[in-house]
């Protein structure tokens, strides 16, 4: 039995040892630099492997230091996957100035419509055009005939939030487009400040400024 157990002791240690050297080989192949000593407990066995103190990660193995006592020295390891897992904070992103102009116009749905006002209680057409876009720091002309001749002329297929919309011959009429084939405005007498399809009154033209 005795002879047995030192068998089995002899072969354990050598295991231990080749799968020491098997692993310092591979870093010395991948990162060649000054041997390091490697310790396996309990064995009494040691080995000189160059360049196993730079593989990558081996500070993140939990207990390392006992079989590399070199790395006890080392500051306290960088938490890698920590890093890596955690997603990068974003910031939202602004709402762009045309959405702005448009959400300043939502809030006045239902005011009455006035002939000549500029809010803020009563609208006529190019008067909520004019004080939409005051709410983002913007001036433009004040009546639609002049709102419609001096901005960027956009095409009916690339109007986007914000544009202003002119309606029937002669541009008497104008309303913010509020995306998705809608437009906000103050019609007439008769009907509060709303929202309509594009299609609800006959299209002219359309500007950006």
């Amino acid at each position: 039995m005795g002879k047995h157990r030192r068998n089995n002791s002899n072969a354990t240690r050598k295991a231990v040892a080749a799968s020491a050297v098997a692993l310092g080989a591979t870093a010395a192949i991948a990162s060649p630099a000054q041997a390091a000593e490697v310790v396996v407990p309990g064995t009494g066995i040691s080995v000189d492997i160059a360049g196993i103190e730079t593989t990558p990660g081996l500070n993140n193995v939990p207990g390392i230091d006992q079989w590399i006592p070199s790395l006890s020295s080392q500051a306290a390891p960088t938490a890698y996957a920590a890093v890596i897992d955690a997603p990068a904070a974003q910031a939202a992103p602004a709402a762009s100035t045309g959405q702005a102009i448009v959400d300043a116009a939502r809030t006045k749905i239902g005011s009455p419509y006035g002939w000549g006002a500029t809010g803020p209680n009563a609208f006529d057409c190019s008067g909520l055009t004019s004080w939409a876009y005051s709410q983002v720091g913007k001036s433009i002309p004040r009546t639609s005939q002049a709102q419609a001749a001096q901005g960027t002329p956009v095409a009916y297929s690339d109007l986007q939030a914000g544009d202003i919309v002119a309606f029937y011959s002669g541009a008497t009429h104008v309303g913010i487009y509020s995306g998705h084939g809608t437009v906000i405005h103050a019609l007439n007498s008769s009907t509060p400040l709303s929202e309509h399809s594009l299609d609800y009154m006959p299209f002219h033209s359309a500007v950006r400024f």
